[in-house]
């Protein structure tokens, strides 16, 4: 979560770098057909904060407004874009500020009311589990709720992920100068309080992340750019820079089902999930390649349009940091 005029600024300053960018194949023919791209139609969706590819349901993704919704979440068909959906959680209070989605093992959906965009003004946030719906119809479904608290302190976060193997949660803070993956407990507790302890540094300002399907590879993404680490038995190890697309405002990330594609979504309306292939194999991002402005260099590439393009980038990224910087302090002030 973020002012919410930082939207306005960074929408402004992209789009004269969507203009120049060339299309990439989630935006041309292949828009619409799953792995391929599709674009977030339902208007009630204008602020899509969180994305987890279906487990029951090929094509299908799930989805969630930032703050001010409910406690909703929406089903969105690739194929059409549009809502087959909306399951209304009960058994949770008044969500605050969800800001991501994520499926673990036996095809149960956690929702994290994780955000503080105050940066640590709310002593604990929220985890809630719900199974995954077998039929896609409009429908309540009884949710259970968790506190969580961090071992260091309250902190903002967008990120959160749940191992598709272990089944353990975790949760990734937004920092600007780079956070750290949270560990939870090896079982949630519904009745207490479930301390997420810091185990790994995250080189990102992150605002989503997801496990591969297999639980190998762990993908977090920023506004301006992303990287991917073997996850290594939660003693993660950088391996490379992810592909990421020039978005108005990117908030989130997932593998899809098949974990041979990255889908990448952004907030707004009638916003675009863009889809890159996974690193590692032919037309993949890898360490000597780039696609985002993480801490750190993996390599350079030659001079190209594309080249052209990622400089235009890197000056929205920075005009965009410093207009943050402006907006976030007077907002840390406000109750």
């Amino acid at each position: 979560m973020r002012p919410r005029s930082l939207a306005l600024l960074a929408g402004v300053l992209l789009t004269g770098a969507l203009a120049a960018a060339p299309a990439s194949a989630a935006d041309g023919a292949g828009a619409g057909t799953g792995d391929k791209g599709f674009t977030i139609k339902d208007p009630r969706i204008a602020e899509s904060s969180g994305l987890a590819a279906s487990h029951l349901h090929p094509g299908i993704y799930w989805t969630h407004n930032d703050s001010g919704d409910g406690p909703y979440i929406y089903a969105v068909d690739s194929a059409t874009g549009r809502t087959v959906a909306r399951i209304t959680l009960s058994g949770v209070g008044t969500p605050r500020d969800v800001e991501a989605i994520s499926i673990g093992p036996d095809n149960q959906i956690y929702v994290g009311d994780i955000g503080d965009n105050l940066d640590g003004s709310w002593p604990y946030v929220w985890i809630y589990r719900l199974p995954e719906p077998k039929k896609l119809v409009d429908q309540t479904v009884r949710a259970t709720q968790y506190v969580v608290k961090y071992a260091n302190g309250a902190r903002n976060a967008e990120s959160l992920v749940v191992h598709p193997k272990t089944g353990r949660v975790y949760i990734i803070d937004k920092k600007e100068d780079g956070g750290h993956l949270y560990e939870g407990p090896a079982t949630l507790s519904p009745s207490g309080t479930n301390i997420f302890r810091p185990v790994a540094a995250v080189d990102l300002w992150a605002t989503d992340a997801a496990f591969s399907p297999d639980g190998t590879q762990l993908a977090v993404r920023g506004y301006f750019g992303g990287i991917y680490y073997d996850w290594n038995g939660g003693k993660i190890k950088r391996e490379g820079r992810l592909d990421v697309p020039l978005q108005k405002q990117g908030e989130s990330i997932t593998y899809s089902a098949d974990g041979t594609r990255l889908m990448y979504g952004s907030e707004g309306a009638d916003s675009p999930v863009q889809a890159e292939d996974v690193p590692g194999g032919s037309g993949k991002a890898s360490p000597s390649g780039g696609g985002g402005s993480a801490a750190g260099s993996d390599g350079g590439s030659s001079p190209s349009a594309g080249a052209k393009v990622g400089a235009v980038a890197v000056g929205v990224a920075v005009l965009a940091l410093l207009g943050l910087r402006r907006l976030r302090r007077p907002s840390a002030r406000r109750h």
